[in-house]
């Protein structure tokens, strides 16, 4: 069903919980699976115009070596992988190499903030399920889910008939 599945990962929980579904359905699929993270270009202001800054090159190797250790880690049962570091915006960066090495699937944690954060952060994964040529399957981190779920039993009932 799917030939190439891309999955994104920032290194927190959702994004690990994306890894582990994305790792199922390579196996499931026999499908490559393309492991990408995106460095945000960190940039400076000056009286004319922003300026890229320098430090991103040790954020970039900092980052491949993240990845190709937690890649290592958790991608097991012969699922064929590579590693791709990017730098720019996370949702463009994620756009551009789906179409670059033909993915088919995309599968990324989310947050899934409401309100006033998402509207503050905005939502990478958000911009990627409007922009993106191809499906997009996004998954929430099982902890998060349970606490959500544990929350919502504790609060009391609003009763409908006051």
């Amino acid at each position: 069903m799917f030939s190439k599945i891309l999955c994104p990962i920032d290194f927190g929980e959702q994004s690990l919980a994306a890894l582990d579904f994305a790792c199922k359905l390579a196996l499931q699929n026999d499908a490559p699976l393309c492991v990408l993270t995106v460095v945000p270009l960190m940039t400076g202001v000056t009286e004319m115009a922003p300026v890229t800054l320098d430090p991103y090159p040790y954020a970039e190797r900092t980052a491949s070596d993240r990845l190709v250790r937690l890649a290592r880690e958790r991608i097991t049962g012969g699922i064929f992988y590579d590693t791709l570091i990017v730098g720019g915006d996370p949702a463009t960066g994620i756009l551009n190499v789906a179409r670059q090495v033909g993915a088919d699937l995309i599968v990324m944690g989310t947050h899934g903030r409401t309100g006033v954060k998402h509207w503050v952060l905005g939502s990478v994964a958000e911009r990627v399920v409007r922009e993106s040529p191809v499906p997009v399957l996004t998954v929430h981190a099982r902890q998060e889910l349970e606490d959500r779920a544990e929350k919502a039993r504790q609060s009391p009932a609003k009763d409908a008939a006051t």
